[in-house]
């Protein structure tokens, strides 16, 4: 199922007479830069035994594939993306980073607002960690690293918030956001606008629950990518497709950690905002654990008595490899949908606009793709005890599955066009020509039409 929705109201279809959709706020190379410094760092842990040799450096000589090593690979992608976004981009020059270098005032002038802004940003991260303490499912499984992770940076974020604060707002044109409006709730000397608060919040809820769960599944592909033995698959389609597919894993997770770490306004990567709708929080959180629906033991479970694709396909070779190639496709566009944001990536935010990559196809990729590839994997219809009723369950719950996501693309669109003229160009522009999304379009089009033809006039 397509996570499309038809054009929404406020939408103004000035494009449909481009040729082109507006340009798009992150560049194709933005994320193409972080993920040649992800792959430079994957073979380093790959090849460390080598070179720890060549170089007859100290230590143990293996492969280097543990928790840390995965996590230095976010490292490794971010920091080729902020060199190319300053030095070739110049995003810091930006108006939308509402900053004016060539203004700066004088520390005098700022320090009464920075001490309100850093008691509500420190104020933020206590009500953080006391979320990450009360919710048990922190402090289990794969939450664990997570929380190590985040334990041990709080100190040199809590130190080295005061000068980058203080040097910041020199500079902003307007240093009262909404750090600065929960401060003066705390504080009480200022008047504040509550509006400013809610959306402060809201955006550190964001950074707060997505970065944790981010940091938690980081170490998963990596240590199989790094170990992985290519003498072991040999022409096998499933393993080839499978490692080919664990790759693409491991893009969207590495650059998508980046995008929730690197929300800093000299990048030009804020939180513009954070979706303001509870349908869109409700159909974000129920794709996450620990409210997630789907998968085994989930209330959406669509995979009773199944078995994969390759169950189904054995013997067939012509139908592997070509399922294997499908697979490894849809995969590969979900994690191009993710790497195409660069520094900018996180659910349920609004960080600028895109309309290059794969969301000039749709306005959708990833939705698209992650659910044409569970249809794809799992063949819901298919069943190994032979059951008319577990065929007819998993069917539906995948569909119903298909339905969280559409709803989730709602949300999200109600939320984007409510924030930019230049969304609502481009979801005009997408309406009219899009490759996937105009066809749809007309197809709801013509659907509301037969609706409205067959009721009667009032």
């Amino acid at each position: 199922m397509t996570a499309e929705t038809p054009p929404h109201p406020a939408s103004v279809h000035l494009a449909a007479a481009h040729s082109a959709p507006p340009r798009s706020d992150v560049s194709v190379w933005t994320g193409l830069v972080g993920v040649l410094g992800l792959a430079v760092w994957v073979l380093v842990c790959r090849y460390w035994p080598e070179l720890s040799e060549l170089l007859n450096l100290p230590g143990p000589r293996q492969r280097m594939d543990g928790a840390y090593a995965a996590l230095s690979g976010v490292v490794a992608a971010a920091l080729p993306m902020v060199l190319w976004s300053v030095l070739v981009e110049k995003v810091h020059r930006r108006p939308s980073t509402g900053i004016a270098w060539d203004r700066p005032r004088s520390l005098s002038d700022v320090v009464d607002i920075s001490i309100t802004k850093l008691a509500g940003l420190w104020a933020t991260w206590a009500l953080i960690a006391t979320f990450y303490c009360l919710a048990r499912w922190y402090w289990s499984g794969q939450y664990l690293f997570a929380m190590e992770v985040l334990g041990t940076a709080i100190v040199p974020m809590f130190v080295l918030s005061v000068p980058y604060v203080l040097w910041l707002d020199r500079v902003l044109v307007n240093p009262r956001d909404g750090a600065w409006h929960f401060g003066a709730v705390l504080i009480g000397r200022e008047a504040y606008e509550p509006v400013e608060v809610w959306k402060h919040l809201r955006a550190w809820a964001v950074k707060g629950f997505f970065t944790a769960f981010m940091v938690s599944i980081i170490p998963g592909a990596f240590a199989q990518i790094v170990q992985f033995d290519p003498a072991t698959a040999g022409l096998n389609p499933v393993a080839l497709a499978g490692i080919a597919i664990s790759i693409m894993f491991l893009l969207d997770v590495q650059i998508g950690t980046v995008g929730y770490i690197m929300t800093l306004k000299p990048l030009d990567a804020q939180i513009r905002s954070a979706n303001p709708f509870l349908a869109g929080w409700l159909a974000a959180l129920l794709c996450y654990p620990p409210f997630v629906l789907m998968g085994t033991g989930g209330l959406l479970t669509y995979e009773v008595n199944t078995r994969d694709w390759a169950y189904w396909f054995e013997g067939y070779p012509a139908l592997l490899w070509g399922w294997g190639a499908l697979m490894v496709v849809l995969t590969a566009v979900y994690a191009w949908a993710t790497v195409i944001f660069g520094l900018r990536f996180s659910n349920l935010t609004y960080r600028g606009v895109l309309t290059n990559g794969p969301y000039r196809w749709t306005r959708h990729p990833a939705y698209l793709s992650k659910n044409s590839f569970w249809w794809a994997a799992h063949l819901p219809f298919l069943v190994t005890s032979n059951s008319l009723t577990d065929v007819v369950r998993n069917t539906f719950f995948l569909a119903l599955t298909n339905a969280v996501y559409f709803w989730r693309a709602k949300t999200e669109e109600a939320h984007l066009l409510s924030e930019d003229p230049k969304y609502r160009e481009y979801h005009g522009w997408m309406a009219q020509h899009g490759p996937i999304t105009a066809p749809l379009t007309r197809l709801f089009g013509r659907v509301r039409g037969n609706r409205m033809a067959v009721q009667p006039a009032e």
